[in-house]
């Protein structure tokens, strides 16, 4: 699986340079991902832009990845999603629970938003 990382000053971005999503990608990805939630900057962007597919076990683990990283007080953004990667999300109720943004830059507002959230307010305030 090829993951391209870049990152800024407040979080990683990731794009996957994979067209599809298998189950199998999806647990190999999960472990490469999560594994930042131990770096000094946590949050991560995901842009799924060459991802024309996704089986639905992976669809699954994307929103648990999502999850874990609001559990440790971090943000976890997808963007860039393929209308038809997006419709299969829709179709199976899996899109309304993910943080879904159009482009990579409005990603990187709402990673910049929850960051101030999170120091305005405490982490205990936003998970409790």
């Amino acid at each position: 699986m090829l993951i391209k990382s870049d990152t800024k000053e407040k979080f990683h971005v990731i794009t996957l340079s994979e067209s599809q999503i298998s189950a199998s990608i999806a647990d190999d990805m999960a472990v490469q991902i999560l594994a930042f939630l131990q770096e000094e900057v946590k949050n991560v962007v995901m842009n799924l832009d060459s991802v024309s597919a996704i089986e639905l076990p992976a669809a699954e683990k994307l929103v648990q990845i999502q999850q874990q990283f609001y559990e440790n007080g971090s943000s976890f953004v997808i963007c860039n999603l393929q209308p038809q990667v997006e419709q299969f999300l829709d179709e199976n109720e899996l899109l309304e629970l993910m943080n879904v943004t159009p482009t990579e830059s409005e990603a990187w507002d709402i990673v910049q938003m929850e960051e101030m959230e999170r120091e305005m307010f405490g982490e205990d305030d936003l998970n409790g």
